[in-house]
């Protein structure tokens, strides 16, 4: 058992990072973005330990992001995860006043998703090449994430034993360990059955990776990476100057969803928000549609 060093950053950084595995059971890439937040705290702080540090010296190094040009965004979302860290320090009882209780997140922008129109996407699947063999996991994938509008992490972790076609759903493990039901399109439930039974059944599979179902040709799950390329590729051959990645379908699932008239509420469950304002930019992202087809198709605009 690792020894106690109460005047050591590692120490609190490492104790932080087992409760965020343990208690919160949060996933890697969470506790690596809450990591890069307490290390930049780390790397600006003038106290030895993070228990020494005062309110007033937040604000300082807060001022110093913003001088070297850090967007609000980006210092609200840094603010945020010190303010976990100390929530931690608190409960642990290594602390009792914290640092951050006070310090009031700068104001910010909420920056309105870039989304693909319908148009756009089937110009997209137009480009796939069902002559090479990914090409039909390719289809698969992109039917999946419009369809389902999931996270490309989600996408990459879908296991086939969670995928219920019959009964038209997919069992998905999102944020926090938390599992919903997503509904799943025919189109997509389609190219995923074909993807299964005519390429990923010839693909010789590694131990462990069985049950995922989107595979690289060496019988290994994808990786976020992969699918960031996959998109981009296609893109580029459609022409679309957007910057696409899985999350522009997310956006575009959404999106479309709320234009269509779907319930706010049904939104975010499919999504997987723990808050609905998280999902209402949607409906302003909604509004500026509109207020864009007024102003180009209405004859007094």
């Amino acid at each position: 058992m690792p020894k106690k060093d109460l005047n050591s950053w590692k120490f609190y950084i490492r104790e932080f990072k087992d409760y965020l595995k343990l208690e919160r059971s949060l996933s890697e890439n969470s506790i690596m973005a809450y990591e890069r937040d307490v290390l930049k705290l780390q790397n600006y702080a003038q106290s030895p330990t993070p228990i020494a540090i005062t309110d007033s010296e937040i604000s300082k190094i807060i001022k110093e992001l913003n001088e070297i040009g850090l967007s609000p965004n980006s210092q609200s979302r840094i603010l945020s995860g010190w303010k976990a860290f100390y929530k931690f320090l608190l409960l642990e009882d290594y602390l009792e006043i914290d640092p951050t209780e006070l310090i009031e997140s700068p104001q910010t922008t909420r920056k309105i998703p870039e989304v693909l129109h319908f148009h756009e996407i089937e110009n997209l699947i137009q480009c796939i090449d069902h002559s090479k063999e990914e090409g039909t996991r390719n289809r698969a994938i992109i039917e999946v994430l419009y369809s389902c509008g999931l996270r490309v992490s989600e996408l990459i972790e879908l296991q086939i034993s969670n995928c219920h076609f019959n009964e038209g759903f997919i069992s998905i493990t999102g944020k926090g360990n938390k599992t919903r039901l997503v509904p799943i399109g025919l189109e997509a439930i389609k190219y995923a059955k074909l993807y299964l039974e005519t390429t990923r059944n010839h693909i010789l599979i590694k131990d462990g990776h069985e049950d995922f179902l989107f595979l690289n040709r060496r019988g290994q799950k994808l990786s976020r990476v992969m699918v960031f390329i996959i998109l981009k590729d296609l893109a580029e051959k459609a022409g679309i100057k957007k910057k696409v990645s899985p999350h522009t379908f997310r956006h575009s699932f959404a999106t479309h969803l709320i234009e269509g008239g779907a319930d706010l509420r049904a939104v975010q469950d499919m999504l997987g928000h723990a808050s609905i304002t998280t999902t209402e930019i949607y409906t302003h992202l909604d509004k500026a549609f509109l207020r864009q087809t007024i102003e180009q198709f209405h004859p007094r605009s």
